[in-house]
C-alpha cells in the first residue's frame, strides 16, 4: 500500500512540549490543506514523521508541499520489518521504476533493534532488486536510480524520490502579523513571513492567490480596516527595499516593523515570486 511519508525539519531541534505544540499545529494545518484541496486523508505520527494515508496520492502530494513546516515528502511503499520481505518488496516496488539499462543503488537506514545492520539490508535488498530486473548495474557514485529504505521499528518505507517543500514553521505557530501587499515586494515579504510561522492579515489585495494557496483561511482586510487589529498582531510586515527605509517613521506604529525583504534587490525579489508562482 502506498504512503506519503512527511517529513520537517527544525521543529525537530525544539524542546519536547515546543515540538509536540509546533507537530499538533502541522498536522492541523495539513488537515486544512488536504480539505481545501479536495483530498480525503488519514493523518498519522511516530517519531518525527507524519504518514498520510489517501487515495489520491497526487493531489495530497501537491497539497502538502505548500504547507509550512513540511521539508520534504516521499510517496512510499510499505511492508513489515523482515529482511526477506523486505527484500521481496524492493524488488516488486524496483520493476516499475527501473529501465533496461539504467544503473542503481540502495541507500538504508533503520531505528529499532533488528537481526540485521543497514550495510546488510542494502546489500540484501540490492541483489533482489538486481535479479528481479533484466540488464540493470549497481553504481554506488551515480546512480540513475536510488531506492531509500528506512526501516522505522517493525515497519518499513521504500521509496525511490523526495519531493523537496519550503521547511520553515508551521503557520500559526509565532502569533499574526499585519501584512501590507501592494507591490512583488510586499507579496514576498508577506510570505517570508508566513513561512516562519505567522499568519499574515493582510492588507491590500495585490497577489493574494499567492498567498492564499499556502493558507486555506487567509485573511484580507480594506485599508481602513487594519487598525482594528492593532491589539491582535505581534507586528506590521512592510515590502521596504533599503533606498526606502528612510521614508518610513517607526514612530507612527505602536508595534515592531518587519522588512523581510530589505537586503534583496528587485530582481531576486521577482525570480524568487516567480519560483513560488511556477510550483503552487
Amino acid at each position: 500500500m502506498s504512503i506519503i511519508l512527511v517529513r520537517y525539519s527544525e521543529i525537530g531541534l525544539k524542546s519536547k512540549p515546543v515540538r509536540k505544540r509546533f507537530e499538533a499545529q502541522l498536522k492541523e494545518n495539513m488537515m486544512s490543506m488536504l480539505i481545501r484541496d479536495g483530498a480525503e486523508a488519514l493523518i498519522t505520527s511516530d517519531e518525527s514523521r507524519f504518514y498520510v494515508r489517501t487515495e489520491n496520492i497526487d493531489v495530497a502530494v501537491r497539497s502538502i508541499r505548500k504547507v509550512f513546516g513540511v521539508a520534504s515528502l516521499s510517496v512510499a511503499e510499505t511492508c513489515g520489518s523482515g529482511l526477506e520481505e523486505i527484500c521481496e518488496a524492493a524488488a516488486k516496488y524496483s520493476s516499475a521504476i527501473l529501465k533496461k539499462g539504467q544503473s542503481f543503488a540502495v541507500r538504508a537506514r533503520r531505528e529499532g533493534t533488528h537481526a540485521y545492520t543497514s550495510m546488510e539490508l542494502a546489500k540484501e535488498a540490492g541483489s533482489s532488486i538486481f535479479l528481479a530486473n533484466e540488464d540493470v548495474k549497481v553504481d554506488l557514485t551515480n546512480p540513475d536510480v536510488v531506492f531509500y529504505i528506512e526501516v522505522r521499528n517493525n515497519k518499513t518505507f521504500v521509496f525511490s524520490t523526495y519531493v523537496r517543500a519550503y521547511a520553515g514553521l508551521p503557520l500559526g505557530s509565532q502569533g499574526r502579523v499585519l501584512a501590507e501587499v501592494n507591490d512583488d515586494r510586499g507579496l514576498l515579504s508577506a510570505w517570508l513571513m508566513m513561512k516562519r510561522g505567522c499568519r499574515a492579515i493582510v492588507r491590500g489585495t495585490y497577489g493574494t492567490d499567492v498567498l492564499s494557496a499556502f493558507d486555506p483561511s487567509l485573511k484580507i482586510v480594506e485599508e481602513n480596516e487594519g487598525d482594528r487589529y492593532k491589539k491582535d498582531i505581534l507586528g506590521y510586515v512592510l515590502g521596504t527595499s533599503v533606498d526606502e527605509l528612510k521614508d518610513v517613521n517607526v514612530s507612527d506604529h505602536s508595534v515592531p516593523l518587519y522588512f523581510p525583504t530589505i537586503g534583496m534587490s528587485d530582481d531576486e525579489v521577482s525570480k524568487m515570486l516567480n519560483s513560488i508562482r511556477r510550483e503552487i
